[in-house]
């Protein structure tokens, strides 16, 4: 199953919708994850597995006003604007973010129900 939800700059919401629904209510405990949802998930968590990714998406999740500009993010790495871009990208198609341009710059903001979602799969409270 493809990760590619994002067209452009932009993510395309019903695909996003799809993937959320595909997993929505798995948690590890609850019984073994079926083969697509699995896929699924391994590619948002695979998303987080690099350190990079892991801190641009806290800082994207933390930003004061919900949102945060790749020019504030980009001075806070030593790595290049595409490396950064490279990044976002991974962080955008798995679904863990999104963003729009503004003009030169491109703002990204969490997606707070895919977030939740892979909380919830790590939930290990009993049902």
């Amino acid at each position: 199953m493809s990760m590619e939800i994002a067209v452009g700059d932009e993510v395309r919401p019903s695909l996003l919708i799809s993937i959320i629904a595909q997993v929505a209510g798995v948690t590890l405990v609850r019984g073994p994850l079926e083969t697509d949802r699995a896929s699924v998930l391994a590619g948002m968590f695979k998303a987080l597995g690099d350190p990079v990714r892991l801190r641009l998406l806290s800082m994207i999740a933390s930003a004061p006003k919900g949102e945060i500009c790749v020019c504030d993010l980009s001075g806070e790495f030593d790595l290049t604007g595409p490396t950064i871009s490279h990044h976002l990208r991974i962080l955008r198609e798995s679904g863990l973010v999104d963003c729009d341009r503004r003009g030169t710059w491109v703002y990204y903001r969490p997606v707070p129900d895919t977030l939740t979602l892979l909380a919830d799969v790590l939930d290990v409270s009993p049902a």
